[in-house]
């Protein structure tokens, strides 16, 4: 089994802070930044950044929906740095790095997702397929990221 890898990046018009708080509220703010792709999401405990468990289902292909129960941690801090969700039911770690943007009072928004690919023809497909449509999607939560925080 190989690593499979989705990645995207975006420039946003409101200061770190206020994009890494968005980011780290799952009760009120991350709900309305997911697209129709997820169903099911429930914040299970806390719901603030570091110790919060959040289930969603995550359909990104017709065929495929995985159900994830996420644990959110912050290496650096809580409050600080990036913001690490790990799925309980596999091994899909997404990874939000939010850093100073190109212009005073703006933010670099990246979120990465990993996980270990199947093997066989199935691998080779989710390989080829599956970090383009994830991308995809993740495009769309920080399109709406934007337009929550550059407000």
């Amino acid at each position: 089994m190989a690593q499979v890898e989705a990645s995207t990046q975006r420039e946003i018009a409101a200061g770190p802070g206020e994009v890494r708080a968005a980011l780290a509220d799952y009760r009120e703010t991350r709900p309305k930044l997911l697209p129709e792709h997820y169903s099911e999401y429930e914040v299970r405990e806390g719901g603030e950044g570091v110790g919060t468990v959040v289930h969603w289902k995550i359909q990104a292909t017709s065929k495929r929906v995985r159900d994830c129960l996420v644990d959110v941690t912050e290496p650096a801090g809580p409050g600080e740095g990036d913001l690490v969700e790990s799925d309980r039911n596999s091994t899909m770690v997404t990874t939000w790095k939010i850093a100073p943007g190109a212009a005073d009072g703006s933010s670099h928004v990246t979120v990465t997702t990993t996980w270990q690919g199947a093997s066989g023809i199935g691998g080779f497909f989710e390989r080829a397929f599956a970090p383009k449509g994830l991308a995809r999607i993740y495009d769309e939560m920080l399109a709406k990221l934007a337009a929550e925080t550059e407000k």
